[in-house]
């Protein structure tokens, strides 16, 4: 089993709220997030935007390994993932992930792709975790 870490503060409540999010590799460090940066144009990121980062390389790696495990021996995959979050009522709810990827992989056949594609998606952890169920253990500072 492997537990990676990912850590965010937020100071100041609602829009005039400021964070940052870090991992815990050190990959993102302190990296700035807020109403502005995830609503409007402001430099930084975003939870979605980071959704879509893990989402892409998990599928590609996912991808990867499966067309190796089929006996393909060289190729190139890139993804990218469009995370939509929409308006929910009163709230927000991310409502889909679209993957888009293209691959070189000498020797396979389209049919072929495909299912090992899709097999990928339904195996990639990632894909697992948006469907998962979620816990939560909250307590109040003092």
């Amino acid at each position: 089993m492997t537990t990676n870490t990912g850590s965010a503060r937020y100071e100041g409540l609602g829009k005039s709220g400021k964070g940052h999010v870090s991992t815990g590799s050190g990959a993102l460090s302190e990296q700035p997030y807020g109403f502005a940066t995830r609503f409007e144009d402001e430099p930084g990121t975003n939870p979605e935007e980071l959704i879509a980062a893990a989402h892409a390389s998990c599928f590609t790696m996912a991808l990867s390994f499966a067309l190796a495990k089929e006996g393909f021996e060289d190729g190139t995959i890139e993804t990218q993932a469009k995370v939509k979050l929409e308006k929910d009522g009163d709230g927000f709810a991310v409502t889909r992930s679209d993957l888009v990827t293209k691959a070189s992989v000498p020797g396979i056949d389209e049919p072929v792709f495909h299912r090992i594609a899709n097999e990928a998606k339904a195996g990639c952890p990632i894909s697992k975790l948006l469907k998962a169920e979620i816990t939560l253990d909250a307590a109040l500072n003092g």
